[in-house]
């Protein structure tokens, strides 16, 4: 599968570059937020002191920022996922050879997970495949 970035992705990933100066090709959309991913070494520059870059980009974008590292293989899944999708939250995620379960632990969390017209499981699922290869499942 060829991930293609939309012109929109273009045009943040570049004003991402010009404010924190990393250069990074991923960008996607999460609900209402944007998230870069960048490597882990660099997460703390691309940050900013005291958050200065992502407050930046919020502030021209008007929309919601996230930066978060990297995966480095499946084995980082969990805490990609549960970055991507904090503030809600999930009990546990199980890897298999292909695909990846996350058990929500309550109905309200996996509304949370799911959201309006499961939107975010769409999204979700399509970040899951490209990044792992993986599909995905909410119980």
């Amino acid at each position: 599968m060829v991930n293609t970035i939309s012109m929109q992705e273009l045009r943040y990933i570049n004003l991402f570059r010009k404010i924190t100066k990393i250069s990074t090709r991923f960008c996607f959309m999460y609900g209402e937020w944007i998230v870069f991913c960048v490597p882990k070494k660099l997460l703390s520059k691309a940050i900013g002191k005291d958050g200065k870059n992502v407050r930046e980009i919020n502030n021209i974008l008007r929309k919601k920022v996230k930066i978060i590292s990297l995966p480095s293989g499946v084995e980082d899944a969990e805490s990609f996922i549960k970055n991507i999708v904090s503030p809600a939250n999930f009990k546990s995620i199980e890897v298999n050879d292909n695909e990846i379960i996350i058990n929500a632990g309550g109905t309200q969390n996996k509304a949370a997970l799911m959201g309006r017209n499961k939107l975010k499981l769409q999204q979700l699922q399509k970040i899951v495949k490209s990044y792992f290869k993986r599909e995905l499942k909410i119980a």
